[in-house]
């Protein structure tokens, strides 16, 4: 299978924060209609598309929405205060070009401080580079939200991109979708809105929606990199199937499903057991009584960053993987 680069390149270039995510939504929409019996839009944002089956009904769920910056404040000479929008990183946003809904670009710098390492969003700025106040609320408004800026690259091996936190996720259900024929299983492929902010979008379509299964797709860290935290899991060396994170213990009988189908397909894959973070499986299996849900991971680097990173291979196994899963009866 080859690696559809010009999709992925298309989601992450998509303006889409965490509120405002009509933009991905409606590219989305059109990008896979036609692989579909259903599309419908809820009351929260939330894009739900149905491949229609007699057999047990089995949510999945990518999230649309991407971390951003808030304006609070804008000062005398135009610099812009602003509170995040997700997990934003102070180091990690320091230096970085951010663009706004209308086009407007700024640079996120700070004001001096002692120690890099406790430096705080309240230190920071966003410079758009204005002369006072009132040029710079021609451009924003209090309220606005920006994103990172940054281009899509790749090689043989990886992408790397902002945002791939959970578009990656979306092309693997927008892929799965085009792809999965044979399934006796009632699906639902849910984008879902508002997970960088509490897995929101995920809460109110499970509740909708009542599956018997529910698998959430999403990115996860890896431990790789030099001098990493201890963490059985790399780029390059399968998806990753999710026994827990902060959100989540994944119910034994779909951890366990996931493996079986993987082993018997080919399909290589890593448990992962992450320490922290979550997915929207942590909403949909509390939703009513509790639903047996897991999550299929692709392993990423810098998470939250300009240049997150995800291996080519990875991201086509877990494609794999979903399909061979939806395509078996449950």
């Amino acid at each position: 299978m080859n690696f559809n680069s010009e999709l992925a390149k298309k989601l992450v270039n998509i303006y889409s924060p965490s509120g405002d995510e009509n933009n991905i939504r409606e590219f989305i929409k059109d990008e896979i209609k036609d692989f579909v019996d259903e599309v419908e839009i809820d009351s929260l944002g939330n894009l739900i598309a149905r491949k229609k089956g007699k057999g047990k009904k089995i949510m999945l769920a990518a999230h649309m929405d991407q971390i951003g910056l808030m304006v609070t404040d804008i000062d005398d000479k135009g610099f812009l205060r602003f509170t995040n929008i997700g997990g934003i990183s102070p180091v990690l946003s320091l230096g970085q070009k951010v663009i706004f809904k209308n086009g407007t670009v700024g640079v996120i710098f700070a004001e001096p401080v002692d120690n890099i390492g406790k430096l705080k969003l309240e230190n920071m700025f966003i410079d758009i580079g204005v002369l006072n106040k009132e040029e710079a609320e021609k451009k924003v408004s209090i309220g606005d939200i920006c994103v990172y800026e940054s281009g899509f690259s790749e090689n043989d091996n990886v992408i790397f991109s902002k945002c791939l936190d959970d578009r990656i996720g979306c092309f693997v259900l927008i892929e799965t979708l085009k792809r999965v024929k044979n399934s006796d299983n009632d699906l639902y492929f849910v984008f879902t809105v508002q997970e960088e902010v509490g897995l929101r979008g995920a809460r109110t379509s499970a509740y909708k929606i009542n599956p018997d299964l529910g698998i959430a797709i999403d990115v996860t860290s890896s431990g790789d990199t030099p001098k990493a935290k201890r963490f059985a899991v790399s780029l390059n060396k399968g998806t990753a199937i999710k026994v827990k994170d902060n959100s989540i213990l994944t119910h034994p009988k779909v951890r366990e499903l996931m493996a079986e189908v993987a082993e018997e397909n080919s399909i290589p894959y890593q448990m992962e057991v992450l320490e922290f973070g979550g997915t929207d499986s942590g909403a949909i299996h509390l939703t009513r009584e509790g639903i047996p849900t897991g999550a299929i991971s692709i392993p990423t680097r810098y998470v939250h960053s300009t240049v997150e990173m995800s291996s080519k291979k990875d991201i086509n196994y877990s494609v794999d993987l979903l399909v061979k899963l939806l395509e078996k009866t449950i």
